[in-house]
C-alpha cells in the first residue's frame, strides 16, 4: 500500500470521526445579497467611498443577524486608503525669469515630492543608465547632474520596435530613480512626437499608495522644452531626431538660464475597512485555532484612467456583481449558515476585505495586524468570482491545494457526488486575497468559477450570474470547511509555488529573489519581505519574512518601484549584497542570483 493511500486512509477515518452536518445555501439568499451589493446605488464599492461604507454595514448587519461576534472595533478593522490626489496652491515653474502655466506649460506627476528647487537644467536624452549585456547606453556619461534638473524624454529611443530592448526600463519611475541615483534635484519629463502628437499634458491620475518620488517630477510641454533648449540650437524634435537617428546619447548641461519650480501635490485619504465577525469553537482547546472564510467586497467604483478597468476610457458604473459581490455573498451566507448547525472544534473568522482591487490592501492589513494571534490561523478560505459557472465547462477551480499535505484527500472526499468537476491547482499565489495569507505560512484554498469577458468592465451584472450554482459549490465549501475545522489535527502547511508576485508594476524582470514584496508600501524605511520562498536565491543568501531591504549593491530602495529598478539591471549568476533591517538591527546579506 502506498504512502498516499495510507494519508488518504488515514484522513477519511479522522474526518469521518467528526459528525459534519448537512448545511444548505440558498441560491435566493445569494441573489438578494448579490442584488443589493451590486446595485447602482452603490456604484462599484469603492474604497473610501460613502457607497462602500454601506456595503460594510450591510455585510456586518447580516454577520450579527446570523449570531456571529464581532471583532476588531465592534467588527469593522480600520484602514486609510489613497484615493486621490490634488495640486496645492503653491505650483509655480518659471525659466530665465519668464513664468509658465499650471496645466497649460507644465504639471507635477501624482507621485512627485513637494519641493522647490531653483538650479540650472541638463539635458539627459532618454534618462537611461544601462549596462545590460549588449544594451549599454548612459545618458548621465561625463556629466554633473548633482542638485540640478534634469530634462530627458519619456519611452524610448526605439518607438517603432515593440520588442526593444529598452521597453523594461522605460517606466518613468524608473528614469526618475537613475536620475535620483546620479543626485538630480527633480525631474522635467517630455513627451517625444512620436509618442504623442499632440502636445499635451499628462492627466494627474491617482496611483493607490502614498509612495513618493522623494525629488519634484514635472511634465512639461515640448512647446515648454523649446523655450529651454533654444539657447543650445535645439528644438524637442529635433533631439529626438538626433537620437533616434544616431542611436547614440546626446545630453549636454543648458548653459543659459536658471529654473525655478515648486511642486505642491496632496494625496488624499479615506478610511475603510474589513468587516470581521467569527463562529466561537466548541473544543476547549482547538476553540483557540481560527480557520478564516473571505472575499472581498470592493471593486471598481466608476472605472476611468487608473482604476483597474479593462474600459479605462468608459466612465460608468462597474457593478462588480461576480467580482466579487458574489463571493461577499457566498461568505454572508455560509456564515449564516454554518452558525445556524453546531459549532464545529475550531472557531471560523467570516471576513470582507477591502481594497482587494487596490492591491489586496484589507488581506495584508488584515494578516499584518490580526484581531487573533496570527499563529492560531491554521487555514484561509477564500472565495473571488464565484458566480459565473460555465455550465459548458461543467468545472470549478480550488487552488492552493499543495499548500497543506491534506488538501487535495480533503477535496477528494468532498467532491465525488458533485455535478461538476472540480480542479485542484497546488500553487498558494494568486490574484486574489488568499496570497496575503499563504504568504504567511497559512495553508489556503481558493475557489473560482473563472474569468470572463465582462471582468472588469461596466458588464459585469447580476442577472449573468447563476446562483444556482453557486449555492451547490457554497455547499460543497461547507462541507470542506467542517472538515477542516474539526479535524483533530491541524493542516500541514507546505510551500507550494512562488511567494512572488507577478506583474504588479508591469515589468519583465530578467532576475528575483524570490520575494514577496510588500505592494502596499506601508513600510516607511524600505521595502518590508511579506514573504520568501524556499530554494530562491533570497531564502538561500538568509533573507526573511518581515526584513526591510534598505539597500542593494549599495543603492537606496525605499519602496517597490526603486527595489524592481535595482533588480532590473542585475543578471543571473550575479552576486550581490542586500542590506536589509532585521530586529531593528542592520545586516548585509550576499545573495547569489
Amino acid at each position: 500500500m502506498n504512502t498516499y493511500l495510507i494519508t488518504f486512509l488515514s484522513l477519511v477515518l479522522a474526518i469521518s470521526s467528526f459528525a459534519q452536518q448537512t448545511v444548505k445555501i440558498s441560491p435566493a439568499d445569494l441573489q438578494k445579497d448579490v442584488n443589493f451589493l451590486a446595485s447602482d446605488s452603490l456604484k462599484g464599492r469603492k474604497p473610501g467611498t460613502p457607497e462602500a461604507d454601506v456595503a460594510a454595514q450591510y455585510i456586518l448587519d447580516a454577520f450579527l443577524k446570523a449570531g456571529l461576534t464581532p471583532l476588531a472595533e465592534n467588527g469593522f478593522q480600520f484602514f486609510y486608503v489613497v484615493t486621490g490626489v490634488r495640486l496645492g496652491e503653491n505650483n509655480h515653474l518659471s525659466f530665465d525669469g519668464s513664468a509658465f502655466e499650471l496645466n497649460k506649460d507644465f504639471i507635477p506627476l501624482a507621485f512627485s515630492s513637494s519641493h522647490a528647487v531653483n538650479a540650472p537644467i541638463v539635458f539627459t536624452g532618454f534618462g537611461f543608465d544601462l549596462h545590460q549585456d549588449s544594451l549599454q547606453w548612459n545618458d548621465y556619461e561625463d556629466l554633473d547632474v548633482e542638485g540640478k534638473w534634469v530634462m530627458f524624454f519619456r519611452a524610448d529611443p526605439e518607438p517603432d520596435n515593440s520588442e526593444s530592448a529598452f521597453i523594461p526600463f522605460s517606466d518613468i519611475r524608473s528614469k526618475v530613480l537613475t536620475a535620483k541615483d546620479q543626485g538630480a534635484a527633480g525631474v522635467l519629463l517630455v513627451t517625444p512626437a512620436s509618442m504623442e502628437k499632440e502636445d499635451k499634458l499628462m492627466p494627474l491620475v491617482v496611483e493607490n499608495n502614498e509612495v513618493t518620488a522623494g525629488i519634484p517630477v514635472i511634465h512639461i510641454t515640448r512647446n515648454l522644452a523649446d523655450n529651454i533648449l533654444i539657447s543650445s540650437g535645439f528644438s524637442a524634435d529635433s533631439l529626438e531626431a538626433l537620437i533616434t537617428g544616431k542611436k547614440k546619447p546626446v545630453s549636454f548641461p543648458i548653459k543659459v538660464g536658471i529654473l525655478d519650480a515648486q511642486t505642491d501635490v496632496h494625496q488624499e485619504k479615506q478610511q475603510t475597512a474589513n468587516v470581521v465577525g467569527f463562529i466561537k469553537g466548541s473544543d476547549p482547546v482547538l476553540c483557540d485555532q481560527y480557520l478564516v472564510v473571505g472575499a472581498h467586497y470592493d471593486h471598481l467604483g466608476i472605472g476611468g484612467p487608473n482604476s483597474g478597468s479593462r474600459m479605462p476610457d468608459t466612465i460608468a458604473i462597474h457593478n462588480g456583481a461576480d467580482d466579487n459581490a458574489s463571493g461577499t455573498a457566498m461568505v454572508m451566507e455560509l456564515a449564516k449558515a454554518l452558525a445556524a448547525v453546531s459549532a464545529p472544534a475550531r472557531s471560523i473568522i467570516f471576513v470582507s476585505f477591502s481594497a482587494e482591487e487596490m492591491g489586496l490592501l484589507g488581506s495584508k492589513f488584515f494578516v499584518d495586524n490580526p484581531p487573533v494571534p496570527q499563529k492560531s490561523i491554521v487555514a484561509m478560505f477564500n472565495f473571488d468570482m464565484i458566480g459565473r459557472f460555465d455550465q459548458e465547462k461543467n468545472e470549478i477551480s480550488v487552488s492552493g491545494t499543495g499548500t497543506s499535505s491534506e488538501a487535495d484527500s480533503i477535496l477528494l472526499l468532498h467532491e465525488k457526488d458533485l455535478p461538476f468537476k472540480v480542479i485542484h491547482s497546488a500553487d498558494g499565489y494568486g490574484p486574489s486575497d488568499h496570497a496575503s495569507f499563504y504568504a504567511a505560512n497559512i495553508p489556503v484554498f481558493y475557489f473560482n468559477t473563472g474569468v470572463h469577458m465582462d471582468y472588469h468592465t461596466p458588464f459585469d451584472d447580476t442577472d449573468k450570474l447563476d446562483f444556482a450554482s453557486e449555492a451547490t459549490i457554497g455547499e460543497f465549501a461547507a462541507a470542506v470547511i467542517e472538515a477542516v475545522a474539526g479535524a483533530p489535527k491541524s493542516l500541514t502547511f507546505r510551500e507550494s509555488g512562488s511567494k512572488v508576485a507577478a506583474g504588479r508594476t508591469g515589468r519583465k524582470l530578467k532576475v528575483t529573489l524570490g520575494i514577496m514584496p510588500d505592494f502596499a508600501g506601508s513600510e516607511k524605511k524600505g521595502l518590508r519581505v511579506d514573504g520568501v520562498t524556499n530554494g530562491k536565491p533570497a531564502d538561500l543568501g538568509g533573507m526573511q519574512k518581515g526584513d526591510i531591504i534598505i539597500s542593494i549593491n549599495g543603492m537606496k530602495v525605499e519602496n517597490i518601484y526603486e527595489y524592481m529598478a535595482r533588480l532590473s539591471k542585475l543578471k543571473h549568476g550575479q552576486t550581490i549584497t542586500v542590506e536589509v533591517i532585521r530586529n531593528e538591527k542592520n545586516q548585509v546579506l550576499l545573495i547569489q542570483l
